[in-house]
């Protein structure tokens, strides 16, 4: 006899689940909820750290010495991470500098720390520099970005339960569409606001870092105190940044400064060095300032302005791949394809990493109907990051070339996006599909109306109008076996997304018995145009 499943024992495995999961929290001690092992910490982290990089404007390769700079205050900082520890914690720490203006920081689990190019010249020295790494290093140590992913655990407990439900009852249980892509999962871990408690806990433990590493703590009060004056006076920038994730406040002044009282003040600021070392950004930032008004200038679609000042950046620092990729966007926007080619291909010899000039240039090279260079370059850019754009073009490719399954993946996964790429890619695929698999969009059933009649109700569940719908009645044995089919059904549409439509199927003969054992197949569907 099958068992049968309780919710007592339901109740009963989420609370084993619970006390298997509790574990020693590395910096603070505590006992806390730990779902996430340390080895899934660094793959999350080893996952999602290149293609978080790229969508967050791509490594700085101007000036590559900054990022080994950086890097090495960094290590500096993890080599005394065994102080701040009540057990050992070793992660594979990595730290870069993205090309970005927006004055950011951010950690994944694992040990994967950046900084954009605009915090850095905001900074005053190296000890400041040390007290945002020390702040980042510790939400990795302290696990606060593996938390957020099971705080969303917790919160789902319906689903988990619905699971661990599934599973004891037998049934083959599948995630299918569940999925997120790297890239996504990345984001939401940098974008997620960090609670009171883990800033204070990466305050708290950042500023004893800095201390055993040597450096003046009194550095990670100076920088709240700057961070909660910018917070105050609006900046956009500060506020679309750092602030988003890690919001300054009065309180983490106030106890910046007693744990510098109890530290005790004194110790290397660095000044002299970090602005050797920050010194050669600080020079080329106007040209980053003339980039960055002719990103907002193009937005606004006013394409002249852009196209000036892209120009100016560019003559400023010829050797940014990003200026250059600008100027090629600016093009493209205009359906200057020919025109868009050369930026895009001075930004590839620069930057050869960095999947923007990629994906310009791919979508340069298909408009001009060079198709073999168009592949080369879209696939280049969607295997450095997979974006919508490049699925459509992808799709777009694989569709021409006559390759429909693989059309179907791209335009799947362009799908999900905003906007019109979405709306683009989901009218494709549709229309690629529709006409191999009608029943997968089109459901039809046997009714009476509200007169007793019997007839054939037809729903289109397509997320686009459809029309020249046929469905035919057919009869079916006990085995699912067509024993007889009627007269088919032309539905001419359109019938939009959601809508259904009833029509006479010629049943009105048939007995409820033999009503009961007609089933409607769909045949055909076409998408409306």
């Amino acid at each position: 006899m099958k068992a049968r499943f309780r919710p007592g024992n339901l109740c009963a495995a989420l609370m084993l689940l619970l006390a298997v999961a509790c574990g020693t929290n590395p910096v603070t001690g505590k006992r806390e909820l730990q779902f996430v092992s340390e080895a899934q910490e660094i793959a999350i982290g080893q996952q999602n750290y290149a293609p978080m990089r790229q969508s967050e404007g791509g490594d700085y390769t101007v000036l590559p010495e900054l990022t080994e700079y950086v890097n090495e205050v960094g290590q500096k900082l993890v080599a005394v991470s065994g102080s701040i520890l009540v057990r050992e914690r070793t992660l594979p720490f990595e730290f870069t500098v993205l090309n970005s203006s927006v004055p950011n920081a951010w950690a994944l689990p694992g040990g994967k720390i950046a900084v954009n190019r605009g915090l850095l010249t905001e900074l005053r020295n190296e000890a400041e520099l040390a007290a945002v790494l020390g702040h980042e290093i510790v939400h990795s140590l302290a696990r606060h970005g593996a938390q957020s992913q099971e705080r969303g655990v917790l919160l789902q407990g319906g689903l988990l339960a619905a699971t661990i439900g599934a599973v004891a009852g037998g049934v083959d249980e599948q995630t299918a569409g569940l999925v997120l892509t790297g890239a996504s999962v990345g984001a939401q871990l940098i974008h997620t606001r960090y609670g009171r408690e883990a800033e204070l806990q990466s305050d708290l433990y950042g500023t004893r870092l800095m201390k055993a590493a040597g450096y003046d703590p009194t550095a990670a009060v100076t920088l709240q105190e700057t961070f909660v004056r910018l917070s105050e006076g609006g900046e956009q920038s500060w506020l679309e940044g750092l602030f988003a994730s890690h919001p300054p406040s009065q309180d983490r002044v106030a106890r910046n400064r007693q744990t510098v009282a109890e530290l005790g003040a004194g110790g290397e600021l660095g000044t002299e060095r970090y602005e050797a070392k920050i010194g050669p950004l600080r020079q080329i930032a106007p040209a980053y300032g003339k980039y960055d008004q002719a990103v907002a200038a193009l937005q606004k679609k006013d394409v002249a302005t852009a196209r000036s000042l892209a120009n100016e950046a560019v003559r400023m620092v010829p050797r940014e791949a990003q200026f250059h990729q600008l100027l090629g966007e600016i093009e493209l926007s205009e359906k200057n394809n020919r025109a868009a080619l050369p930026h895009f291909q001075r930004a590839q010899e620069l930057n050869p990493g960095y999947f923007g000039s990629w994906l310009g240039g791919g979508v340069a090279q298909y408009r001009l109907g060079n198709t073999a260079q168009a592949r080369e370059w879209l696939q280049k850019s969607y295997d450095l990051l997979p974006t919508a754009p490049a699925a459509l073009y992808l799709g777009n490719l694989a569709r021409d070339a006559g390759n429909v399954d693989g059309a179907l993946q791209f335009y799947q996964a362009a799908a999900s996006a905003q906007g019109s790429i979405g709306e683009e890619a989901t009218r494709e695929a549709v229309r690629l599909d529709l006409p191999r698999n009608p029943g997968n969009y089109i459901a039809a059933q046997v009714a009476r109306d509200n007169q007793g009649r019997p007839v054939v109700v037809v729903q289109n569940r397509a997320p686009v109008p459809v029309g020249s719908i046929v469905v035919t009645p057919v009869q079916v044995n006990p085995a699912g076996q067509v024993t007889s089919q009627g007269r088919p059904v032309t539905i001419r549409g359109p019938l939009a997304a959601g809508a259904q439509v009833a029509a006479d199927a010629g049943l009105a003969g048939l007995s409820a018995q033999q009503l009961a054992a007609v089933r409607m197949r769909v045949d055909q569907a076409r998408l409306a145009e």
